[in-house]
């Protein structure tokens, strides 16, 4: 079991609970959320006016509530913001989703009642997941209409994910077949549960743990394709690397080198007459490089934001209430971006290796590799698929984070769209494990016309890892399987796992 007290979440606690680790809440947290509950309690009983407490919302923040209808009002923002459209969220995403929720109103500013923070600690515990659609968030005051989805099920209503994860059920029957009671929202309840940015947090930080274990695979069948297209290891020298000393460029090269330590097939050209490689396999320390770096950069950002507080209003006392944008989603915007472009260039480069080892005018070897050319295409045609992946990659790319369409009748008028750059950095990383899938299983491929020659420590495991799913292609045979079979072991992470055992991995 997990415990939140606001400020300890990380990426690698967030995924565990994700997929399906228990929470606890701190008793210290929740007494600062107890003490900030009297504080609303006290404003409603005073009738002081207060942005969403005895106020409407957005651009109806000048309009009065009376106190007779201050439930009323918390209720029906839940109401009429649940208005997603689209495909639900994975079941992953939402358990984060709450998780990162239930974090920043452990900090006791956002004047939620304790039992408010049980009840979203109860729907994780007791797998209870809303069914969430992925569209209708612009990005600011905060993820409205996802989070509303995930609220409405406190209350006893909308939808619930069944076990196929895709189709929903009713709310009200979910819960009470997990034993729970559906909450009432009272003032300021309805407005702290969906002002805040955890969705995008979520998809961004989910798919940053990803992409920070798709970097090291990547590292891994790269140093496969340098080694059996017998490119020279001189561009990787620690003392040469040591030159233009990003620390990202360094571990890459460092993965490398590990990889292919005591190979018989770097060995048997050491005094080849060729003068340098192509860029695609020279350069790989500065481009895998690269996206390592601002993976670590984004690594920090997204720690900070998944402990952070991204409420409005800010209770700080009850003679300091601030209404301010720690809702706006511009850092996660950007994050999702960010992490979209550096995820494409590791399929980019990629792609172009994979070139490298089936095109009969570069190679080597057969052509496509295929053991029979001619009656046999080999392997030819999944260059195309890496290649339309790459390109769909290009279009997906483009930052949303440069866009803003104004709402609520111009009171909100610059939103950040974060919540569809984190959406479609998530598309550019599944399209990227499959391109390095391909690259791995090409890689295998060509060995088979190097053996008996033996790969290095590290390669050798790759090719061992992949062999276990996949056979090597004597004859022509349906290759989509096999490209999901590799596809599932770098999403699982088995390649990376598999070869640290043998040869550090950074």
């Amino acid at each position: 079991m997990i415990e939140l007290n606001g400020s300890n979440l990380t990426i690698e606690k967030l995924r565990l609970i994700s997929e399906g680790e228990k929470v606890s809440v701190s008793e210290e947290a929740m007494q600062k959320v107890a003490d900030c509950r009297k504080i609303v309690e006290e404003l409603v009983a005073e009738g002081r006016v207060v942005y969403g407490i005895t106020t409407g919302f957005g651009h109806l923040c000048n309009t009065g509530i009376a106190a007779k209808d201050i439930e009323r009002l918390q209720t029906n923002l839940i109401r009429s913001h649940a208005t997603g459209v689209g495909e639900p969220y994975s079941k992953e995403i939402v358990r984060a989703v709450m998780a990162i929720r239930i974090n920043s109103l452990l900090h006791g500013v956002s004047g939620v009642r304790p039992e408010l923070i049980d009840a979203l600690a109860e729907l994780l515990n007791k797998d209870v997941t809303p069914w969430v659609p992925t569209q209708g968030s612009v990005g600011c005051s905060g993820d409205l209409a996802p989070l509303s989805h995930i609220m409405l099920v406190l209350m006893g209503e909308g939808d619930v994910l069944a076990s196929d994860g895709r189709s929903r059920v009713d709310a009200a029957e979910a819960l009470k077949k997990a034993g729970i009671k559906p909450i009432n929202l009272k003032a300021k309840e309805g407005l702290a549960l969906i002002n805040g940015t955890a969705v995008m947090a979520a998809v961004v930080a989910l798919g940053l743990g990803r992409a920070l274990s798709l970097s090291k695979s990547a590292d891994i069948v790269a140093a496969m394709t340098l080694e059996v297209s017998k490119a020279s290891t001189k561009p990787f020298d620690p003392e040469f690397i040591a030159l233009r000393p990003y620390s990202g460029m360094k571990q890459v090269a460092e993965n490398v080198l590990n990889c292919v330590e005591d190979s018989e097939i770097r060995a048997s050209h050491a005094g080849c007459k060729k003068v340098q490689d192509a860029y695609s396999l020279r350069c790989i320390p500065q481009v895998h490089g690269s996206t390592r770096e601002y993976l670590n950069y984004l690594e920090e950002q997204i720690t900070i934001e998944l402990n952070a507080v991204t409420d409005n209003p800010i209770i700080l006392s009850k003679d300091k209430i601030i209404s301010g944008g720690h809702f706006h989603g511009q850092p996660l915007a950007y994050a999702g971006d960010i992490l979209g472009i550096i995820t494409s260039e590791l399929a980019n480069i990629s792609e172009r290796r994979i070139d490298r080892l089936l095109n009969p005018l570069i190679n080597e070897m057969k052509p496509f590799l295929s053991i029979d050319p001619g009656v046999n295409s080999g392997l030819m045609i999944i260059q195309y698929t890496a290649a339309a992946l790459v390109s769909e990659n290009k279009v997906l790319a483009h930052p949303a984070s440069v866009d803003s369409i104004p709402t609520s009748a111009y009171q909100e008028d610059h939103v950040s769209m974060g919540s569809i750059a984190a959406r479609k950095a998530l598309k550019i990383l599944d399209n990227s494990v499959q391109v390095l899938a391909i690259e791995w299983l090409s890689a295998c491929q060509a060995y088979e016309f190097l053996k008996p020659l033996k790969l290095g420590k590290g390669t050798s495991v790759a090719y061992e890892c992949l062999r276990e799913k996949v056979e090597p292609l004597l004859e022509d045979r349906i290759l989509a399987p096999d490209l999901e079979r590799a596809k599932d072991l770098l999403i699982k992470n088995v390649l990376t796992e598999r070869v640290s055992k043998v040869v550090e991995i950074v």
